[in-house]
């Protein structure tokens, strides 16, 4: 490097410590200024600038027009590149002038150019790449004022101390460089505008974290305005951003899906691979070999494929917060040195505690950017999971719901997911625990010399107990996870069946069941619990124990070995940077034992048999036909007998089918087999064209009766009010406290059985599908309900008309109006054709008339005694009274016969006969039906069920510490309070106690008393790691 510097007057040494160090006024030489301090911001840029481009071509996001900011940051980038090669033409010209400069005034003005360039070409390319803030070009900047201050002071002070300048021209080329790059750094800092041809955000509350630039991102300055905003008043939901459009459900979890499908895709060939490879092989070496291990799919593989981009950025924000913290260690032991250096010069000291607060800032920000960046990923983990896990859900076959219940999908969903977002804030540990202890114990070494061994070999001793807590601990984790299902499915079954157990009053046995699972779930627990506080002891005392046992035989081993303030202070420093791996591998192996569990419980759900999404062609038809089924056979499950077999059925478009057959013959599965819910053996099944369904029991959303309807669809006023035209769903808003704005409960616990299957019809008729699949919806209402519904909505004249409707029906009266009849009869079809095409047959059909028609006529003879309505007012009437009638019994699945609704109806007529005779007069119908329009009225104010949460605001009181205290009992937490207090009062001793210790005067470069120091500090720590185990006990007991 001298060689480059040159000799002569301007040449100069690279390295000179007595002009660097060992002086009261301290600067590098001329030649360190030119050469290193320049380059260190090129070196930088350019090993930057591959994984950068790389990163840009992957996230295009539409050119930024050219702005005033860009301009002028392009300009100053240009401005530069003139002053370096200014000054290198400079040099040229004392080179034909025979001045000869050092070869650094080549070398640098060149490297100093050529980057310049790259950097105003850098910022065109971002513009183009829509980068609204460069962080690369920050730092790059940043640097170059850094480097340029000490030339920029050491070039004043020379000019002051020789009285002039001895180079005019660099002199002046200088300060304009920094100048220009102090501009550079400054316009950085400005955000550009949005990308020209970005999406118009539409979003009322985005995130401004997409949208922050560098330095807002790198100090959470956007999160500013919620934390003032929150410290202002307490934070409502309104308040919240929308998620970032990467940690959205539907973006991660379509991610995981396709890496997960990888898998599948790769396991499959290496199974045929295998099938190939035995088939090849002859029998005794397939006997030899054994029996090969099934190839499963890994989930593992498919989550770090997912998210490999997030975990290596989380692994370089780890790696330098890791490499950082060993630094101030090493800046204690030089400001000890200092302290006890009375030469030394002052500077020294300012600047050992100037790099030590900038490194603790530099690892501030990068832990906090590290915590962000693995948290995010945490959630992120959660929610790919639990949508990959619901959507399974959606697609497995009727024999995998049979093994896999509600419970244990619950419990994936929620107790497994979960586990995974807990383990991801530690995975880094895995390797970044060994690289800490690692380089804690190298420097050590280099402090106490091979007495760290001892602690080193203590760590490697643990590690068998470590392992053993874990494997125990993942083995209570598999079985309580076993009870834990089946405690979910038990009190899902008792939920869904809650009126059936209360009129049963089957609550005593249900609730020792239940009792009984939670019991063995309590034992486990407890075992759990003495587990975690053997770990926790562990925990405590293993970092301790390092320290003992190295101190120990320090001072044992040479008692020339004297515990200096340097080596205790620094060693002590080091101990608690390796306290933090010790501490959290132990936990992260127990997290990492019950993830694995939750892992194979997830991949083994994941790897189920599926429905295939190709049972059902929706692309190709024979031209004017919806529906064609050829030669279909389908079954429930692969072990079951086909329900359906050998169906040959054409419906044409706009076609009203209906179907009819005795129960139990397969028409609902029909249906299903139509919407591919069941498993085809054989055959072809074609459907054209959008698909709604109404099932026989109506699926109600717990929300309003509009949103109901509305199914997720934006609002069209007239098709909406059309539909409940449509549906007589009118009368029932005029009962209903809110009217379409009334909250509907869980299951539509406030509607009637012919409400909610109206509202499942009406949500139908607004989705203005193609095909519409009609699942006996006529068999919850009363009958003129059912012929308004099927003549207003269903027949030739209805809003349906010109649809393909597919009809099961039990309701004979309607059949003469559809277009063809399918007959079934023990899962194939024994007739189709016209409704006079079939009875001329005398067939099945004919006998499905002679059983049906008696209870159909019976139900139209009622009807028809009702009286003559006069307005539709009174139709209205009928409708509410379709309202009050009893169509279910308490399971809300079963219809009741006509008998007990006219009981209902006539226990209503002797409550008005009642009310007359007692002199009040009540009209019976039409008053009645006003006064329930008066009592809506008056109840519009209480139509939602779900009141909105009251929460307290400020502080906590302290009645309800006091009433945690009563609950847990006053002794117990006197008791949890008074370990807490004495396992910090431990470790302050046992810190207290090591700095006397170094206090102790040396005699003969001895320290007396060695064993008695020795002794009081163990037994502090193992105080310490006691009353710890005792307090983790006590607190998970609890």
């Amino acid at each position: 490097m001298d060689a480059l510097c040159g000799s002569g007057e301007l040449g100069s040494k690279f390295w000179d410590s007595n002009l660097s160090l060992h002086t009261d006024n301290p600067d590098f030489t001329p030649c360190f200024q030119n050469s290193l301090l320049a380059w260190v911001p090129c070196v930088y840029l350019w090993a930057a600038l591959p994984c950068y481009l790389f990163y840009l071509r992957r996230h295009h996001q539409g050119y930024i027009v050219l702005s005033h900011l860009s301009r002028f940051k392009t300009a100053l980038g240009v401005l530069l590149w003139c002053v370096s090669w200014a000054d290198l033409f400079y040099s040229f010209h004392g080179l034909v002038h025979g001045w000869a400069p050092a070869p650094v005034f080549f070398v640098t003005p060149l490297v100093v150019g050529v980057t310049m360039l790259l950097a105003t070409l850098l910022i065109q390319y971002e513009r183009l790449q829509g980068v609204r803030s460069s962080g690369v070009l920050i730092i790059f900047w940043f640097l170059c004022v850094v480097c340029g201050i000490i030339p920029f002071r050491s070039k004043i002070l020379s000019a002051l101390t020789q009285g002039k300048i001895s180079d005019p021209f660099r002199f002046t080329t200088f300060y304009i460089y920094f100048a220009l790059v102090l501009s550079a750094l400054i316009l950085s800092c400005f955000r550009e505008k949005p990308p020209f041809f970005s999406p118009k955000n539409i979003d009322p509350n985005p995130c401004p974290e997409a949208g922050a630039g560098f330095l807002s991102r790198l100090s959470f300055w956007w999160f500013t305005k919620l934390a003032i905003l929150g410290y202002r008043r307490p934070l409502e939901e309104r308040d919240l951003w929308s998620l970032n459009k990467e940690d959205r459900s539907q973006m991660v979890m379509q991610r995981l899906l396709e890496e997960w499908k990888k898998q599948q895709d790769q396991a499959a060939r290496r199974q045929a691979a295998e099938a190939s490879r035995k088939k090849l092989s002859s029998e005794g070496e397939v006997l030899l070999e054994g029996r090969p291990r099934a190839q499963e799919p890994s989930f593992l593989r498919a989550l770090m494929a997912t998210f490999s981009t997030s975990f290596l950025l989380s692994m370089g924000f780890k790696l330098i917060q890791d490499l950082l913290s060993f630094i101030n260690p090493q800046l204690l032991s030089i400001l000890i040195r200092f302290i006890s250096n009375p030469t030394a010069p002052t500077w020294w000291g300012f600047l050992v505690a100037g790099l030590m607060f900038v490194c603790s800032v530099m690892q501030t920000l990068i832990l906090h950017q590290y915590y962000h960046c693995i948290f995010v990923m945490g959630l992120r983990f959660r929610t790919g999971i639990i949508g990959v896990i619901y959507r399974k859900a959606l697609v497995i076959t009727n024999s995998v719901k049979r093994e896999s219940t509600v419970g244990e999908i619950v419990n994936l969903m929620s107790v497994d997911a979960q586990r995974f977002m807990d383990v991801v804030p530690f995975i880094n540990l895995l390797w970044s625990a060994p690289l800490q202890i690692i380089l804690a114990v190298y420097f050590l070494w280099q402090n106490l010399g091979p007495s760290v061994l001892a602690g080193v070999a203590l760590m490697i001793l643990l590690i068998p107990l470590n392992g053993a807590v874990a494997v125990k601990m993942r083995a209570f984790q598999v079985e309580q996870m076993k009870f834990k299902d089946s405690r979910i499915k038990l009190m899902s079954e008792i939920l869904g069946g809650i009126k059936v157990l209360k009129l049963y009053a089957w609550e005593p046995s249900f609730l020792k069941q239940v009792e009984g699972i939670r019991q063995d779930e309590l034992r486990l627990m407890r075992q759990v619990a003495y587990l975690h506080a053997i770990s926790t002891f562990i925990w405590v005392c293993t970092p301790f124990l390092v320290t003992l046992t190295t101190l120990g035989v320090y001072v044992s081993v040479d008692k020339n070995n004297v515990l200096d303030a340097e080596k205790a202070f620094v060693s002590v420093s080091l101990f608690n940077i390796l306290k933090i791996p010790l501490n959290m591998l132990p936990q992260l192996i127990s997290n990492l034992a019950q993830t694995s569990v939750s892992l194979k419980r997830i991949q083994h759900f994941l790897s189920q048999d599926e429905l295939d999404p190709q049972c059902v062609e929706r692309k190709t038809i024979t031209p004017g036909y919806a529906v064609i089924i050829h030669n279909g056979t389908f079954t429930w499950a692969q072990d079951l007998p086909p329900t359906l077999h050998s169906l040959d059925i054409q419906v044409p478009k706009g076609a009203l089918v209906a179907v009819v057959g005795p129960v139990g013959c397969g028409k609902s599965s029909l249906l299903s087999a139509l919407l591919g819910e069941m498993e085809k053996l054989e055959g072809k099944v074609y459907m054209k064209g959008s698909v709604a369904y109404v099932p026989q029991q109506a699926w109600i959303q717990n929300c309003t009766l509009q949103e109901n309807v509305l199914f997720g669809q934006t609002l069209d006023p007239k098709r909406y009010q059309k539909a409940l035209e449509a549906c007589a769903l009118l009368a029932d808003l005029e009962v209903l406290p809110g009217g379409d704005q009334t909250e509907i409960g869980e299951k539509g616990i406030n509607l009637s059985g012919g409400q909610r299957q109206r509202v499942s019809v009406a949500r139908a008729v607004y989705s203005d599908a193609d095909i519409f699949l009609l699942d006996d919806p006529l068999s919850a209402v009363d009958s003129h309900v059912a012929k308004h519904i099927f003549d207003q909505v269903i027949g030739p004249e209805g809003v349906l008309a010109g649809k393909t409707r597919v009809l099961v029906t039990h309701g004979i009266s309607f059949l003469p109006q559809t277009d063809f009849i399918i007959v079934l009869s023990d899962g194939h079809v024994s007739e189709m054709g016209t409704y006079s095409a079939l009875l001329q047959r005398d067939g099945s059909f004919a006998n499905f008339l002679r059983n049906y028609a008696p209870d159909e006529d019976k139900e139209h003879q009622e009807a028809d005694n009702r009286p003559a309505l006069e307005d539709k007012e009174d139709e209205g009437v009928l409708m509410i009274e379709d309202t009050l009638s009893s169509h279910t019994d308490l399971t809300d699945n079963e219809p009741v016969t006509y008998e007990v609704q006219k009981q209902f109806l006539r226990q209503l007529s002797s409550m008005s006969s009642e009310g007359e005779g007692q002199g009040r007069s009540v009209p019976r119908r039409r008053q009645s039906a006003a006064e329930k329009v008066v009592l809506a009225t008056e109840a519009k104010a209480s139509h939602v069920l779900t009141q909105e949460e009251k929460t307290e605001m400020g502080t906590v009181k302290l009645s309800v510490y006091w009433d945690y205290a009563k609950a847990v009992g006053l002794w117990t937490t006197l008791v949890i309070c008074l370990l807490y207090g004495g396992q910090s009062a431990a470790a302050i001793g046992a810190n207290v106690w090591l700095s006397a210790w170094t206090d102790e005067a040396a005699v003969d470069n001895q320290q007396n008393s060695t064993s008695y120091r020795l002794g009081v500090y163990a037994a502090l720590g193992i105080l310490q790691g006691a009353v710890a185990q005792q307090d983790a006990l006590a607190t998970v007991l609890l």
